[in-house]
């Protein structure tokens, strides 16, 4: 009786670790299926902007809070490396998106920036040409001569409105830049994703062949206990594998 009492306590064993592994791999399954590619809507003002800044923010305080709490309730389940894994991978999926926001927000306040930089220097130049305009139209007073003065030592290096075209000019390659790099970010995120599915697919098909040995040698451990104890095969309890999750 205490052997067969030993044979049903690793059976059970068994049984528990299978259903342990079939839903430790649902749940990662899970985390990627909650949270997909980015897709960032155009941002059409400056406030929108900074709203979408201000609740992505707000988000990343949640994810990163919300990972916290599932670090520690991992810890005290049976696959730790496994339940830790879905929940890193929850929070990069986050991360992602709400990067994807920021960038687009960003890339909409340093353009706006340098649109209203260009229609103030448009109008200041503007406001230039038109006294000057009034200068040449005013009757012109008698010209005094005087001795010509030395020449004042012209300034050394770039004009203010030079380096204000320079700096325009960066800003706006610093801008077309990132905008042409977010779709290819985009898309090593997504493929990143992507690994990271057939990884715990393939975790899920290695925990149900692994469940499926335990038995058979379960099964072959409690058949051979009963044929050295007298009881007949047919009363051992054969293991019925447990399927994986789906």
């Amino acid at each position: 009786m205490k052997m067969m009492a030993n044979t049903m306590y690793k059976l059970g064993a068994a049984l528990g670790l299978a259903l342990a592994l079939s839903a430790c791999a649902h749940q990662g399954v899970a985390a990627l299926d909650e949270v997909g590619v980015p897709q960032v809507p155009a941002t059409l003002s400056v406030e929108e902007a900074d709203a979408k800044l201000k609740q992505s923010a707000s988000e990343r305080e949640a994810a990163e809070n919300e990972f916290a709490a599932r670090e520690l309730e991992c810890y005290s389940k049976f696959f730790v490396n496994n339940c830790l894994d879905a929940a890193k991978e929850k929070r990069r999926l986050i991360l992602v998106r709400l990067r994807a926001i920021d960038a687009e927000a960003n890339y909409f306040k340093r353009a706006e920036s340098v649109r209203l930089r260009d229609i103030d220097l448009a109008r200041t130049q503007e406001d230039a040409r038109l006294d000057a305009e009034q200068r040449a139209a005013a009757v012109p007073k008698p010209v005094k001569v005087v001795a010509p003065e030395p020449e004042p030592p012209k300034p050394q290096g770039k004009s203010v409105a030079e380096r204000e075209a320079e700096h325009a000019a960066k800003v706006a390659k610093q801008a077309a830049d990132d905008a042409a790099e977010a779709p290819r970010r985009a898309a090593r995120e997504a493929a990143y994703a992507r690994k990271q599915a057939d990884a715990v697919a393939r975790q899920k098909r290695v925990a149900q062949r692994l469940a499926e040995r335990q038995a058979e040698a379960q099964a072959k451990a409690a058949k051979a206990a009963a044929e050295a104890a007298g009881t007949p095969a047919a009363a051992v309890p054969v293991p019925v594998p447990v399927p994986p999750a789906k």
